[in-house]
């Protein structure tokens, strides 16, 4: 818990941060929220999601935001879903969405942070893009009127790029879509970078790491703040949805979801482990340990998955034996695929793979063997499949 000498200090240092007590060209409403709004006034229960990385994950903005919605609208009943995962953006979220998120119940309220992990985890723009609409596609789907906030929070390589004048892929993408969809959005990324330009604020000094300090923590908040507070006092929030207009990308992940990895035949070198958890001292990931897992780890070990839908993939946990994989789908030429990460060799981390995306909504078959190379720091041949990823 923060320290009464830290949260006056970290209070001090927002009132005299040149501006922050606005954060208004950094928060852009759009359509506002009006589902929140109008089940504040009608005093409903409220669940309110939260999906993303560490960042979310962490102690920090996240309780604040909870405490404030309590505080604030005491005769409302919240219930919270926590359902950030440290390492995972905007890929794994359009498979996970259903199972992590909305087999909760309904959402009313979301927040939705994807850009930090997208960057580290090197997912290329495109996907991105249809990622993050499959997920504003899902969510809107299971509840019409649910309001989502997407959140492009800061690290130390979009710092560097705005001030090169370049606006972040990440960060440009998650606003496309925001404005295609009306939906409130805040970038603290542009945030911190202007700060620092200014001279106002030190990134080691003040937010000191990509997990932010608890005057990061508090800076988000504030905004997140701002945000909410702006659409309960903004007309925007009385206008009326019109539905979901058509997709911007066909080929968007709008029906992901994990497909049990159970479904898959493979030949004898496939072994099922119901309460998988690794023989080594490397680290773990929530929800990727003491969970069924599909292992093989002889090169030439090969499976067929068969599946029905417009893209499939793979989640495994990519530890230090972590091996290269080979696959088809509905029989064309074998692509190689690396499992190994820059972080395997401490930690099991989870990791989606997108094989096959744009295909045709019909039935296929995706196969899958292990390679006889590996990457020169991998200590084996492994493939440990926690979900076969499924859009439709």
């Amino acid at each position: 818990m923060m320290s009464k000498t830290n949260k006056f200090y970290i209070l001090f240092l927002l009132a005299f941060l040149p501006g922050a007590a606005t954060f208004a060209q950094y928060i852009s409403m759009k359509g506002g929220l009006p589902g929140f709004s109008a089940s504040i006034v009608e005093k409903r229960e409220i669940t309110v999601g939260f999906l993303g990385g560490s960042i979310t994950y962490n102690p920090g903005w996240r309780d604040k935001v909870c405490a404030y919605l309590q505080q604030r609208f005491s005769e409302t009943r919240f219930r919270f879903i926590a359902a950030g995962i440290p390492s995972l953006g905007s890929l794994p979220h359009a498979f996970r969405v259903q199972q992590d998120l909305l087999d909760s119940g309904r959402i009313d309220l979301l927040f939705l942070e994807t850009a930090v992990n997208d960057r580290v985890n090197g997912t290329d723009s495109l996907t991105q893009l249809r990622a993050l609409e499959g997920i504003v596609r899902h969510v809107e789907k299971a509840n019409p009127a649910v309001d989502i906030i997407l959140m492009a929070f800061a690290d130390e390589d979009k710092t560097a790029d705005y001030q090169r004048g370049v606006t972040p892929a990440e960060i440009a993408n998650q606003e496309r879509i925001a404005a295609y969809y009306a939906l409130p959005s805040v970038n603290l990324g542009k945030e911190v970078a202007d700060r620092i330009a200014q001279g106002t604020l030190d990134w080691k000094r003040d937010i000191k790491d990509v997990h932010p300090s608890e005057f990061g923590q508090e800076l988000y908040f504030s905004a997140i703040r701002q945000l909410l507070d702006s659409a309960r006092s903004s007309a925007v929030h009385t206008i009326p949805r019109k539905g979901l207009p058509p997709a911007l990308d066909p080929a968007c992940l709008a029906n992901g979801r994990y497909a049990d990895v159970r479904q898959a035949v493979g030949d004898k070198h496939w072994k099922m482990y119901d309460n998988w958890a690794p023989a080594d001292s490397a680290k773990t990931r929530p929800g990727f340990v003491h969970v069924p897992v599909l292992e093989a780890s002889t090169p030439a070990a090969a499976l067929s998955f068969p599946f029905k839908g417009t893209a499939v993939g793979i989640a495994v946990v990519s530890g230090p034996d972590a091996g290269i994989i080979e696959y088809s789908i509905d029989g064309t030429s074998f692509k190689k695929l690396d499992l190994y990460t820059q972080w395997s060799s401490w930690i099991h981390l989870p990791w989606y793979l997108l094989l096959g995306n744009g295909l045709t909504d019909k039935e296929h078959r995706l196969e899958l063997r292990i390679s006889g190379d590996k990457n020169p720091k991998s200590k084996g041949n492994a493939c440990r499949i926690v979900h076969f990823l499924v859009n439709g």
